[in-house]
């Protein structure tokens, strides 16, 4: 490392030591939502390989979620893979579901997190869901920060399994079909979904520069605060996390009041 590259950090350090000084963490979103984008464009900036990038990704979700235990974060999403991804090519597919599986026993091992799985299970092979199950199980009594890993997730999905499944719970119930026309609300189709126990996403942090949701809890975003950074998801910073908060808190949420 250049004398250059020392200033640049040590500079960046200070301001995030500032930004962090001046933080009101009674304005700290509890849940935060993280759409982890760039991997791959970082890899290439890089003149590395995909799967290079898709580690340096894992890599960073400890840093991060490290940077949310100094804060009053009580719950986070990490969208680790979308059910879209499953048409990548089969060399990138591979390795990335073999990292994401390393990433959830690793979140399990480390005994911090409460890890709870949100996406379709029989969408995963069988190693993934016997990790996640492990990883639940492990976790249930930890009494940390819940880290949501979003695998084989979409949102339009969620939606489609949560009204199947109240479909089939009225079912089972005997309850007819005009009958449950006529109950269905909002926090009935809520109960089904896959985060039913949990808040709504206050902050939705999207690196990489993209602005749209890709899919990403279309339901429990609907009065979320959206926060897009340029950075690529590896190189994702503690200043930039602070960034986020701090934008989030000067924000003024009014649900359509």
């Amino acid at each position: 490392m250049n004398l250059r590259d020392k200033l640049r950090g040590l500079l960046v350090r200070l301001y995030a030591r500032r930004v962090e000084g001046h933080l009101d963490h009674a304005q700290v979103p509890k849940h935060i939502g993280v759409i982890m984008d760039g991997n791959r464009r970082w890899a290439k900036a890089a003149g590395s390989s995909t799967v290079h990038g898709h580690r340096a990704g894992a890599d960073k979700i400890d840093e991060f979620l490290g940077w949310c235990s100094e804060t009053d974060v009580e719950v986070v999403t990490l969208w680790l893979l979308s059910t879209d991804n499953f048409d990548r090519a089969q060399e990138e597919l591979v390795p990335l579901l073999g990292i994401i599986e390393d990433v959830v026993r690793t979140l399990a091992a480390d005994g911090r997190w409460r890890v709870h799985h949100v996406g379709t299970p029989d969408l995963l092979p069988s190693p993934m869901q016997m990790a996640l199950k492990e990883a639940e199980e492990a976790t249930a009594h930890v009494d940390g920060i819940v880290v949501n890993v979003a695998i084989g997730y979409g949102g339009r999905q969620e939606i489609a399994d949560a009204v199947r499944s109240m479909l089939l719970d009225a079912h089972d119930k005997g309850v007819a079909i005009e009958d449950l026309a006529e109950s269905v609300d909002i926090d009935m189709i809520g109960r089904h979904l896959y985060t039913s126990d949990l808040p709504d996403p206050d902050l939705v942090i999207r690196t990489s520069g993209e602005q749209r949701l890709s899919g990403f809890m279309l339901w429990q975003t609907a009065h979320s605060e959206y926060y897009f950074c340029e950075v690529f998801w590896p190189a994702f910073r503690k200043v930039d996390f602070l960034r986020a908060l701090r934008d989030y808190a000067a924000r003024h949420r009014r649900y359509g009041g």
